[in-house]
């Protein structure tokens, strides 16, 4: 198996992971919310976002109604999401 192979691999899975953990975690802070509970931190959620998890808190954002209304949300996942497709564009540019 190739470098390229194995580290796109290892890119994918990573990511895959980071948008799922990131994304319950939109759902669990929304029940927290509606509860009146613990909450996690909106700088937790943002650099989960930023660490390669911007899809899976849109997709919270959207699915469980969750900081739709913030707008250091509104503007940053959206931006965490475009520097990753860029990321990632360029990656494969890089060893296609």
């Amino acid at each position: 198996m190739g470098n390229g192979i194995l580290s796109g691999m290892l890119i994918a899975g990573y990511l895959a992971m980071i948008n799922m953990i990131t994304f319950v975690l939109y759902g669990i802070d929304k029940r927290k919310a509606v509860k009146n509970q613990w909450r996690i931190r909106e700088s937790t959620l943002l650099l989960l976002a930023a660490a390669g998890g911007a899809v899976g808190a849109w997709l919270g954002m959207k699915v469980f109604h969750h900081k739709t209304k913030h707008r250091k949300f509104i503007i940053l996942v959206p931006v965490f999401a475009v520097i990753w497709i860029f990321l990632l564009a360029e990656w494969l540019r890089v060893w296609k």
